[in-house]
Order: C-alpha cells, then structure tokens, then sequence
C-alpha cells in the first residue's frame, strides 16, 4: 500500500496537472456574494447547505471544550469516542455490527475521498459515476491520475445507475471501481434497496471496489435508505456531518473502511491532514443526541418539497428526475431557453436568484439541466419560486 502512496506521489511530480472543470455552483455563490456586496438581496438556491444550524447540543459541547482551553491534535483515525459512537449509529440506525476500529474521521466527506481514492486505487484505474453526477468526484479522481467513467442516466431509469449499467460498462473496459450516491446529488435519487444490493453483489463478484456516498442519509422521503454494508462487508461507506446533522463548515465526517484499507487511509491522512479538527469531532460525538431537533429540520425539508415538486412543472420545467431524498431538484429548463449557463446568469441578474447549470453535473446533456437547492426555510424559497415566476410573466 506505501508502494501505492508512492506512485501517486510520483505522478503529482512527474506528469502535468490534470485539467479540473471549475464547480460552478461555487462559482454562483461567489457572485451572488458580490451581489449581496453591493446591497443586492440575493435568494440563494444554488448551494447544498443547511439553513438551520448545528444543532444546541453539538454548539454546547464546542463550547465547554472551548471553556476548557485546549484544542489539538488527535489520532489521524479520530477520537476515539467518536469512533466508538458511529459504530453504535450503525446498529441503531441499520442493525448492523460495525467495529468501531473500522471507522475513520475526516475533514469532511472530501477528505473522505480523496482517503479512498489515494488508499484503494492506482493512477489509471477506471472508476464508474453516474452521470448527472457531484462533480468533485471527478475532479478528484483526474487530479488523482484515475480515470472517471461517467455512466449517463436519465428518466427512463429514474436517474439510478443500475446493475446493468455497471455490468455493460465492465464488459466494455475492465473497471477497478464504482461510486454510488443515494440519496444523490444532483438528482436527490435513492437507489432502491434491491437494486443497491445488486451493485454490491455484481462489483462483489468482479474484484471491482464498490464505494458508497451515504452522506444524505437521514433525509430520504420515501423508504428507508440502506447502507451498502448490508449486503457486503467489502465496500467503502463515505459520511459526513454536513447535510443531516447541518454541520457544514465544521468539516467533519467519516469512513467505513474494509481492514485491509485501513492502514492505508491512516498514514496517508497522517501527511495530508495529520487528523480532524478536535473541536468538530467532540461536537460530532454530541449531535448524535440531537435526533428531534434535526428531524424538525427534516421536516421542513419535506415542506419544501412539496413546495418544489407542484411550482416547477407551473414554471416550465421539465424531465423532473425523482425528488427521493437530499435537498435538490434537478430538472431541464423551459422551453424558449437557450442554455442552463444562460438561463441561470439571467434568473441571478434579473430576479436575484441563485441557481445552478448542470454543466456542474453532467458534462455531455448538463446545459439543459439546472439544480436548485431547497435546503432553505419555506419562506425563501416560496420568495424565490415567485421571483422566477414574475421573469416567466414579464
């Protein structure tokens, strides 16, 4: 495994920079902070981000380790009672025995990545990602040396990237890995339990790793998400505290890591991270106390939802991929419009209103797809729904 951090570091050194697409939702943020700079009152639903805080009881254990006076370095693997009270998640939440020396704390779910990509794969591997897909997957597996195998999806699968997809890819050109997100992001896609375990079962059975981005669970609205760890105890589970537990800008996540990996993952976060910022694992370990308050959230969610779901038809959208779980709806612009770049940057100039161009997402068809976010309180996002809708009359 060294002999594989090695490659990768003499690949970094060796060869150019591999080109990385900008994230445009960032980019969308940016401007609409200039916006808001110069007095502009900017809408915002271009991000993935919790409106809500982090929850009082996670905010009070901060801050009694503040009042204690010493915030420092833990084991790259993370404290340990975080370690231990993830695990306990597992059962509680899925019924499943996980060891809590399994489990790794991370900066935030990217952290979580790029760990599993450094740690399971060699420059060169082809990893399998739907597509519409989260974009910093890519981006990381080519700044790696991997190669992303992007797998298009659409209505006529309900935007879930199948078994079968997976095996005509494997068949064409040998795969080393898949990633699968559910719920996703964009699409806010759950893949279906049966469906999921036959992804585990058929990259299983072709030596193919099989990684699992788990981090909007909690906020499904249909059935149940499952973790990939029902049906294998081979995947790499990726979570974070960022989108159920609104923990965003305190970075902190977590992964599940099959023994023989994770050796691996530890010593390369030695170097790249040293370890998780000690504040936000102590935090972490107390919001697991805040199931209520977070539901509460939840709900307000399935609010929005709703809210979405009945005005974007009205406005014009369509090809409306499943709104399953997550805070996104994806869906292609009106009609009459010319690009999803040019429809987003004039709903931003003329209404005040950020969104997203799945340019983001989807490479090849993402120009006439946008995202928007409903991770808003109700009342910004009915505002915003009214503002497009006033362009749309104008």
């Amino acid at each position: 495994m060294i002999a594989r951090g090695d490659r990768v570091l003499s690949l970094a050194v060796g060869q150019p920079a591999a080109p990385i697409d900008p994230f445009r939702a960032m980019d969308v943020l940016a401007e609409a902070n200039r916006m808001i700079a110069r007095g502009d009152r900017v809408l915002s639903l271009a991000v993935g981000q919790p409106a809500a805080p982090a929850p009082e009881v996670a905010r009070a254990a901060a801050r009694a380790m503040l009042d204690h006076g010493r915030v420092a370095y833990t084991d790259a693997l993370g404290r340990q009672e975080l370690r231990e009270r993830i695990a306990r998640h597992y059962a509680d939440a899925y019924g499943q025995t996980v060891d809590a020396g399994q489990v790794m704390i991370t900066t935030g779910s990217s952290a979580g990545f790029n760990l599993t990509f450094l740690a399971a794969f060699d420059p060169g591997d082809r990893i399998a990602l739907a597509a519409p897909g989260y974009p910093a997957y890519r981006n990381i597996l080519r700044a790696l040396g991997l190669v992303p195998v992007e797998l298009e999806v659409d209505r006529s699968s309900g935007y879930v990237l199948t078994a079968d997809h997976l095996r005509a890819a494997h068949e064409e050109h040998s795969l080393a890995g898949v990633l699968i997100a559910s719920p996703a992001n964009p699409t806010g896609t759950v893949t279906p339990r049966d469906e999921l375990r036959r992804l585990v079962e058929y990259a299983d059975a072709q030596d193919i790793r099989f990684v699992s981005d788990e981090i909007y669970h909690g906020l499904a609205y249909g059935k149940a998400e499952a973790t990939a760890l029902e049906f294998s105890d081979r995947p790499i589970i990726v979570n974070s505290f960022s989108k159920y537990y609104c923990m965003t800008g305190w970075r902190i996540g977590w992964l599940i890591l099959p023994p023989g990996l994770l050796r691996a993952a530890e010593r390369i976060g030695q170097s790249l991270y040293i370890s998780a910022p000690e504040l936000s694992q102590v935090a972490a370990t107390a919001v697991f106390d805040a199931t209520a308050e977070l539901d509460r959230v939840r709900d307000g969610y399935v609010h929005n939802r709703d809210l979405i779901a009945r005005r974007l038809p009205e406005l014009g959208f369509r090809d409306i991929a499943p709104i399953d779980g997550a805070f996104y709806a994806y869906a292609a612009i009106p009609e009459g419009e010319a690009s999803a770049t040019q429809f987003a940057a004039d709903i931003l100039q003329r209404c005040h209103v950020a969104i997203t161009p799945g340019t983001d997402f989807d490479t090849r068809r993402g120009e006439r797809f946008v995202r928007l976010s409903y991770a808003c309180d109700h009342e910004t996002l009915a505002e915003a729904l009214d503002r497009i809708s006033a362009r749309r009359s104008a």
